[in-house]
């Protein structure tokens, strides 16, 4: 396991999220599902936690019940290489009930806020010519899902 794992706390749904994600991420792997036997907490043999690989990523979610929900104060950050892979993951992360937000950002069916961006957009916005980058700047912001083109267009 890394030093620092991200930590995932549902309601219930942490088995079906874990598939819901790893059938998104190609490069994807089940870690360990751990089931709640005669001691509880939850009744035996349901799912009590579960850790999965996402792109090299390790996560651990819990079901730990209604008392805590997803913020979008944490969100999962998806670097992507092209607009293709930028449209494919915006699709299925958003599907399903998901929430699309301004500025690459998303909530997914299960509240977890991710953040779909390219690769282009840094390089835009690093551009030493600042008024260039102020118009990447300003055309991000007025978008949801990222449009390279468009960023380029600016």
């Amino acid at each position: 396991m890394a030093k620092i794992t991200p930590f995932l706390w549902y309601d219930g749904k942490a088995e079906e999220a874990m598939n819901f994600y790893m059938s998104i991420f190609k490069n994807s792997e089940v870690l360990n599902i751990s089931r709640n036997d005669d001691e509880g907490p939850g009744k035996a043999g349901t799912v009590m936690s579960v850790s999965f690989r996402l792109e090299g990523q390790e996560f651990i979610a819990l079901n730990g019940g209604p008392h805590f929900t997803f913020s979008p104060a944490i969100s999962l950050f998806v670097s992507c290489d092209s607009q293709s892979e930028v449209d494919d993951l915006w699709a299925k992360l958003s599907s399903g009930g998901g929430e699309t937000q301004r500025c690459g950002w998303l909530k997914d069916k299960y509240g977890v806020s991710w953040q779909v961006i390219p690769k282009a957009l840094g390089e835009l916005l690093e551009d030493p010519d600042t008024a260039k980058s102020d118009r990447v700047w300003k055309a991000m912001l007025q978008m949801e899902k990222i449009d390279i083109k468009g960023l380029q267009e600016a």
